[in-house]
């Protein structure tokens, strides 16, 4: 988009500078605005449409049809004003068309970026989920790590609970399994991880990186 952005942006400055003077022409501009005026109320319709809808799919759908209305009017509207009046007012619109669809894009690739890289979930979501875990069962002891970040518009979760050390190895496999059901019930959470253990004092689980192996 931002290459297709590029292209228009030169075009319309060449056209600016040869005075490019727009076609005259009664029965094609009839045909523009008759389709152009279609096209842009079928947009308008399913933009509505769509954003009835909470699914982050059809949001985009809903986005994108939003782009379109705003394109097709800007382009309808100043190519019939260059028609009428001044022959540089279509490449103007052409010019605002490109600087529209560059910073459009470019903020919904940021927006995807975010989503892909994992960022972490904000603390009042932490903090419901660390709520909805310690009430989860009431042999639950300690809680050790809440994690969640993004993956895609959803949440991965990563868990890490202290359960007695006498517990039997079926009730803390029910309780654990239980959670993970419970947290994957949230429409936020794409996939929950639930790791148990009997204790708070323990080393490191995962060998930080760089570390040598201990092994000869």
């Amino acid at each position: 988009m931002a290459t297709l952005g590029l292209q228009i942006l030169f075009e319309s400055g060449r056209e600016l500078l040869i005075k490019a003077q727009p076609e005259r022409d009664p029965v094609k501009e009839k045909w523009m605005i008759g389709i152009m005026v279609s096209v842009t109320l079928v947009k308008l319709v399913l933009m509505l449409y769509c954003r009835r809808f909470q699914n982050e799919i059809v949001k985009a759908y809903a986005q994108d049809h939003f782009f379109d209305v705003i394109t097709n009017s800007i382009g309808l509207g100043t190519a019939v004003l260059a028609i009428k009046f001044y022959w540089w007012i279509d490449p103007l619109g052409a010019i605002l068309i490109a600087l529209y669809t560059m910073g459009n894009w470019a903020n919904t690739v940021m927006d995807n970026v975010w989503a892909l890289i994992g960022k972490t979930a904000p603390p009042e979501y932490l903090a419901k989920l660390t709520y909805l875990i310690w009430n989860h069962h009431e042999e639950i002891r300690h809680i050790e790590t809440v994690r969640a970040y993004t993956f895609g518009s959803q949440y991965f979760v990563e868990v890490h609970i202290v359960l007695p050390q006498d517990m039997t190895l079926p009730q803390s496999h029910n309780i654990g399994q239980t959670l993970e059901d419970k947290l994957e019930q949230l429409p936020e959470v794409e996939r929950a991880f639930v790791h148990v253990d009997f204790d708070t004092i323990h080393p490191p689980e995962h060998k930080p990186k760089g570390t040598p192996s201990s092994s000869p």
